[in-house]
């Protein structure tokens, strides 16, 4: 697949005002499509083809989608230079909690912010938000406002895996975890996760720690990534709705793609 011009998407930016109690920080946005809206948080290097694949077939659903341009080149091909170097210099970057426990990244601050914006601007029930791989733990932090009514967190892989407290922590702080446990007990707002079962960026006792303090209220698919597994899945599978996607009916990836936009309706289509 060549780059991707993204031609069809409409270019913006956000900035979240430090004299509203936020981070200070602007990104640019790239937005398509109407009706409720969803977040799209890119993954590891950035907006790549795929990604904006992804983001156009919620527009086909009836979806308005904003994607934020976090890091990376927008439309550009993924590589494994590309990846490395994206990832080597976000490490670094404060706007994104890589290795600290029980910490919220600047960045998913900004995307709760521009939820609660875009729900202020656009109305309905609420927002989706879904997190991929780097970003996969903001939808999690995003939930924390109330116009957040579907969070999906799509192979979630921060703070990274270092030691076994690192793969169970959720990338969030205390207080945020409180109100997120509310918002799934009194509430009954439900998070979905995914992850392929060998992917060494999203360990196991992650979902463990998820199912744990939010029950029922955490909707796990386990895609099952072991050696000599039915469906010819890498053991190195990461991306679920992109670029690990096979979408044909009977794959696992095409059904767990599907639960996504059921999850959405469920909740945005009201």
């Amino acid at each position: 697949m060549a780059n991707d011009p993204l031609t069809d998407f409409v270019a913006g930016s956000y900035t979240d005002s430090l004299s509203d109690g936020g981070t200070g920080l602007t990104y640019s946005t790239l937005t398509k499509g109407d009706g409720p809206v969803i977040v799209v948080c890119t993954e590891i290097p950035g907006i790549t083809p795929k990604v904006a694949e992804f983001a156009r077939m919620l527009v086909d659903r009836g979806y308005r989608v904003v994607m934020p341009s976090l890091f990376g080149t927008d439309g550009k091909e993924p590589s494994v230079p590309y990846a490395l170097k994206s990832i080597g210099r976000e490490c670094i970057r404060k706007e994104f909690n890589t290795f600290f426990l029980r910490r919220n990244s600047p960045a998913a601050e900004w995307v709760r912010s521009l939820a609660r914006h875009l729900h202020e601007e656009h109305g309905g029930p609420g927002v989706g938000v879904i997190g991929m791989c780097l970003t996969g733990n903001f939808a999690l932090a995003a939930m924390a406002d109330e116009s957040v009514l579907a969070p999906v967190l799509s192979q979630p892989s921060l703070p990274f895996p270092l030691s076994k407290k690192h793969g169970r922590d959720l990338g969030i702080d205390d207080e945020t975890l409180v109100t997120i446990r509310r918002r799934v007990h009194d509430d009954g707002v439900c998070v979905l996760g995914m992850r392929f079962t060998e992917d060494k960026a999203v360990p196991q006792g992650r979902f463990d720690r998820l199912r744990e303090e939010l029950g029922d209220g955490f909707i796990a698919v386990d895609i099952d990534s072991s050696a000599g597994n039915p469906h010819g899945n890498a053991k190195t599978a990461h991306s679920v709705v992109t670029e690990d996607l096979v979408n044909e009916p009977g794959h696992p990836t095409h059904d767990a793609l599907h639960q996504v936009f059921e999850f959405f309706d469920d909740r945005l289509k009201v």
